[in-house]
């Protein structure tokens, strides 16, 4: 079964560049803090921003972790948190704010990623979705790994790849981006570009890692922080980034071409790393 899988992703790495025919697009980061508990002022951020971001031609808008909300589930960005509390704040996939974010991505005709708090079978999750510009629900993450800051959370168990006329796309939350082994399945399933929505560390360290995972994986990284937005080519290169310190949108033409599964990635010898499933107990 274990070389069956290996085989699998080592067909699947190869697939990530036939995949990577060229196609050109505008994306776009909301480098915009939302307000803790304010759904509503929220939204009305989402929906300003995202307009900004559409009349300058994007069409992949991306919010920070948690944005719906104000990213309130980590108990030590909000000491006093309570379970109750932070449930009464969650939105499912139909809930009403959702549906508005739904119909938002529809009329301006764009992909439009939310952070979000999800409500789910009776658990919490911190979760991303993805809404086309036909107001489908194109890509739906959850956050899998935590630095045991969000209590509340469940942990997502799955790293869904979506096609989209843009290309294949993938998400990862902010502390999901420190486990190589993340971005790396994402790339493997043959994404071309990474959205990892955050509210954690943003400074050099993260720049480091950010740019170290798009190369490793040569994949596109859009890193979306209410204080830093960082869009990096499959080759490391930073190509667009925030200026000051105020809101902002950060954009960037991005162009799947070559570059795309052109890396180191495509000389992985997957026969070699049974090691890597075995796993470890900490």
């Amino acid at each position: 079964m274990i070389r069956v899988w290996l085989l699998a992703c080592s067909l699947l790495a190869g697939a990530s560049v036939l995949l990577g025919a060229s196609n050109s697009f505008v994306i776009a980061g909301l480098r915009v803090m939302p307000e803790r508990w304010n759904k509503e002022a929220n939204f009305q951020k989402i929906e300003h921003w995202a307009r900004e971001a559409a009349a300058q031609g994007a069409q992949l808008v991306i919010t920070p972790e948690g944005f719906l909300e104000g990213y309130v589930g980590n108990d030590g960005a909000n000491p006093g948190v309570t379970e109750e509390r932070y449930r009464a704040v969650g939105e499912s996939l139909d809930g009403r704010m959702l549906l508005r974010v739904r119909l938002l991505a529809k009329e301006l005709k764009i992909y439009l990623l939310v952070g979000f708090a999800e409500s789910r079978n009776g658990k919490m999750f911190n979760s991303a979705v993805i809404f086309s510009p036909e107001g489908e629900l194109t890509l739906h993450y959850s956050k899998s790994h935590n630095a045991h800051d969000e209590p509340y959370n469940t942990k997502g168990i799955e790293f869904p790849v979506a096609d989209t006329a843009v290309g294949r796309v993938g998400a990862l939350i902010c502390y999901d981006r420190q486990l190589p082994e993340t971005s790396r399945i994402l790339a493997i399933k043959g994404a071309q570009l990474i959205l990892v929505p955050s509210w954690g560390a943003h400074g050099e360290m993260n720049e480091v890692m950010m740019r170290t995972r798009a190369y490793e994986n040569s994949v596109f990284v859009a890193f979306v922080h209410p204080e830093r937005c960082l869009i990096i080519d499959p080759k490391g290169n930073v190509i667009a980034r925030d200026v000051g310190d105020k809101d902002q949108i950060v954009t960037a033409r991005v162009e799947l071409d070559q570059r795309v599964g052109r890396g180191p990635i495509r000389d992985r010898r997957p026969n070699l790393y049974r090691e890597i499933l075995q796993g470890a107990e900490h």
